[in-house]
């Protein structure tokens, strides 16, 4: 633990990390509270589905425009106007009573201008830190990221429960500008100056270290988003009544708890080409033991155990492309990784919604297990290209190359 010790030495490491985090929480928040507002709404889940789906497809054309704005006109500016607009559009979804079509359209803006926080704080942290410390630092990042998804869920079945989902819509926009407005106003973030990418959109997929991270965090965040859609679809009346949003937000608090402290114990652990999917079969086991019994005690046990893969596995997603990817394009690759998640967790969802419909609470969790299970066999499919990062120090490549001139 004395990694984590020396982390704190550094000025301004602890504040980047807590604000990201607030500006960040509503997204861990707003697949479940969408999800039980359209339904309620509506009738359905299947509806729900729809106007998450038309989030993902605004999150999935954001997260790579946004990051290379940031190289063109700056973090601050970027950062600021999408969390003022997209927290506009989150209130007007929860303040009036629109046709399916409406409503879906402003999804999809509001995905559309999704604040690009992840690849700007993962552009920051190699500058923060020595690259010694950077792989502790983004295993506490990616704990904290455990908190938006595992834990968001928690909050927004609790909020909503009690409140309603209006409500909760209101509390995500208010945690997207407080939050927001905190990440922008950071030290950190006035002092570093983001080159602009000397390349075309999309030319950072040529590496395959990005391809793979992309591709994996989609099918790992998506299966949470199902597992949780069936978690609280376990605990919901046959009438939809909100009785058991107490032993869901346990269940889901203990899987967060999980990743917690698999993500202190682990996650700062040098990795080996096979370490990412390791951690993944971690969790895949715990999400198949659930499918023996929806008991509160046994879910929450086998949730616990396969939570201590969850950070590990994020951690190592950051670390390889950190690794491989230059400082230029180090944003738009983080772009493209967290549209993979952030689509992810809106298609888990919706996937999930027409699973409850049809299968109940069990079909949910196949759905989140054969997510999960698709993007391990990913992970060892692609091991050739994970790096080895066993006694190196995590940095970005040199932005140019060495250039051998023969002497005559």
């Amino acid at each position: 633990m004395g990694i984590y010790r020396d982390l704190s030495k550094t000025p301004g490491v602890f504040r980047v990390l807590f604000s990201q985090l607030m500006a960040r929480f509503p997204f861990g928040m707003l697949s479940i509270i969408l999800l039980l507002h359209v339904q309620l709404a509506y009738g359905d889940y299947t509806s729900a589905g729809i106007v998450l789906a038309t989030q993902s497809i605004g999150q999935a054309v954001s997260g790579p425009l946004s990051s290379r704005f940031m190289g063109k006109w700056g973090m601050r500016p970027v950062l600021a106007v999408t969390s003022v607009v997209c927290a506009i559009l989150l209130a007007a979804i929860a303040l009036t009573q629109l046709p399916i079509f409406v409503l879906a359209a402003l999804a999809f803006l509001m995905g559309l201008t999704t604040p690009p926080v992840t690849p700007a704080v993962r552009t920051i942290y190699p500058k923060l830190v020595p690259g010694q410390q950077l792989s502790a630092l983004f295993s506490l990042d990616a704990s904290a990221q455990e908190l938006i998804w595992v834990l968001g869920p928690v909050v927004a079945v609790l909020v909503t429960s009690q409140f309603g989902t209006v409500v909760g819509l209101l509390v995500a926009a208010a945690f997207l500008v407080v939050g927001g407005a905190w990440f922008i106003m950071s030290p950190a973030l006035g002092k570093l100056t983001l080159p602009p990418s000397k390349r075309g959109l999309g030319a950072v997929l040529r590496y395959p270290s990005v391809i793979i991270s992309t591709v994996v965090g989609f099918f790992f965040v998506a299966s949470f988003a199902a597992i949780e859609a069936g978690i609280v679809a376990a605990f919901r009346g046959p009438t939809g009544d909100d009785h058991g949003s107490l032993e869901s937000g346990i269940v889901l608090a203990l899987f967060a708890g999980g990743s917690l402290v698999g993500g202190l114990l682990l996650g700062h652990r040098e990795m080996r080409p096979w370490s990412l999917a390791l951690r993944m079969t971690i969790v895949l086991a715990g999400t198949i033991a659930c499918l023996f019994s929806l008991n509160i005690w046994w879910l929450g046990t086998v949730l616990f155990l396969g939570g201590i893969g969850t950070a590990p596995a994020f951690a190592a997603i950051s670390n390889i492309v950190s690794a491989t990817v230059r400082f230029s394009e180090t944003a738009e690759a983080f772009g493209w990784v967290g549209t993979g998640q952030l689509v992810g967790v809106a298609a888990g969802s919706a996937f999930a919604g027409v699973a409850i419909d049809s299968y109940g609470a069990e079909g949910a969790i196949v759905v989140s297990a054969a997510l999960i299970m698709i993007g391990t066999i990913f992970a060892i499919a692609t091991m050739r290209w994970i790096p080895d990062l066993r006694g190196r120090v995590i940095e970005p490549p040199a932005e140019t190359g060495t250039v051998t001139i023969p002497l005559p």
